[in-house]
């Protein structure tokens, strides 16, 4: 026989977690002529064996429903489902704080937020240490902002051999400013990146031109094509995140923006660049968009996972009309636009395919080349030029 505190050193509880039990009725004790229970053997069993159920994760009252009764199966089924459900959500916790240890890929963690949250997503990378326009870097391209320096390295690696870092073609710019209503006095190109649209821009007008990108070397390479073409003298370079634009001294003519609206969200472009033009000025952005309902599911799965944001010509247009613009024209930039980019770009991973391999902006080059070979007319490039209101 055992007093209630041999019991419960004999099975590793307290006095009063015993006391709990028996008024629970898991446990039934003695009690003397003195007043002090006692407990037998069975008793100690008992109470070894509740043990292991509970460590099952059954409850007291499940635990006390085995031990005097036939095993309820469906209750321990439930019970099984929701242990699942708890060891998913840990093991999520887990792999999430491997990754912000720098253990393990944020891809995902990053294009989850990204999606659900991106002004407030920078926002928190800039927290962490990153610029304004490195944190844009981090949301759309490297995904993973422990390994931003080396993605990033070989990304401008690949990208410093190529004249387009997105759809377009010298034909559809002449389009888009063939629809202007006056001929531009100031054009600001944000996103220009090695100037190949700000070059067309300044070889059919005579504006001036203020170019905008994040990108030094980027810009380097537009000076030395302006001062070759002799157009330095209208093309003022800006090292400049389109994020957080200076305020001009004047009101611009044209805001161009090829490819770079969805850098920071084509409805906060709209919003942010109408105070920038004069009234009656005109807007003219390009942007990765939806040609059907219905797209393949691998296509699907790739574009959501890189441009969460992208939509409908339709959709576009309902955001451009709701942001006080009026729309004077929108086109489908063609095949040919997206080719302009995407061979020299497949033919460019060709060459540095050895020196590259295992390297994660290849395999994620890799998986847009795919998509833009498997589209067939799924998503395409649209150029929209509104006026401001």
């Amino acid at each position: 026989m055992f007093k209630i505190s041999e019991l419960a050193k004999q099975v590793g509880l307290s006095r009063t977690a015993l006391l709990y039990y028996e008024k629970l009725g898991l446990l039934q004790g003695q009690r003397q002529q003195n007043g002090y229970r006692v407990y037998c053997d069975a008793d100690r069993q008992r109470l070894l064996l509740l043990q292991r159920l509970q460590a099952g994760g059954l409850s007291l009252k499940e635990c006390q429903a085995c031990l005097d009764g036939k095993i309820d199966r469906d209750g321990l089924a439930r019970r099984l489902r929701t242990l699942e459900a708890e060891i998913e959500t840990k093991n999520r916790s887990r792999a999430l704080l491997t990754a912000l240890l720098g253990r393990d890929s944020l891809k995902a963690w990053h294009e989850e937020v990204e999606r659900l949250a991106p002004d407030l997503h920078r926002d928190w990378l800039m927290t962490q240490g990153f610029t304004s326009e490195d944190a844009t870097c981090v949301a759309l391209l490297s995904k993973d902002m422990n390994d931003h320096d080396n993605y990033m390295k070989a990304f401008l690696e690949i990208f410093s051999g190529l004249d387009y870092w997105g759809p377009g073609s010298p034909r559809t710019t002449v389009q888009a400013l063939a629809v202007l209503p006056f001929q531009p006095e100031r054009i600001l190109d944000i996103g220009c990146g090695n100037g190949v649209a700000t070059l067309v821009l300044a070889a059919h007008t005579s504006a001036r031109i203020t170019a905008i990108d994040t990108g030094e070397d980027a810009l380097a390479r537009l000076h030395r094509r302006a001062a070759s073409a002799g157009f330095a003298d209208r093309i003022d370079a800006c090292c400049a995140d389109m994020a957080h634009l200076p305020l001009p001294d004047q009101t611009y003519d044209v805001i161009w923006a090829e490819g770079s609206a969805y850098i920071i969200g084509v409805e906060r472009a709209l919003e942010a660049w109408r105070s920038m033009l004069r009234q009656g000025g005109v807007l003219v952005f390009s942007d990765m968009v939806w040609r059907t309902e219905q797209p393949s599911v691998d296509v699907r799965e790739f574009w959501t996972s890189e441009y969460p944001a992208m939509t409908t010509v339709a959709q576009r247009l309902r955001q451009a009309t709701r942001g006080g613009y009026r729309v004077l024209a929108h086109f489908d930039m063609g095949q040919a636009a997206l080719d302009t980019y995407y061979l020299p770009l497949e033919e460019r991973l060709r060459d540095l395919q050895a020196r590259m391999k295992g390297t994660r902006v290849l395999d994620d080059l890799r998986r847009e080349l795919r998509a833009y070979h498997e589209g067939d007319g799924q998503f395409g490039y649209e150029m929209f030029v509104l006026e401001r209101r």
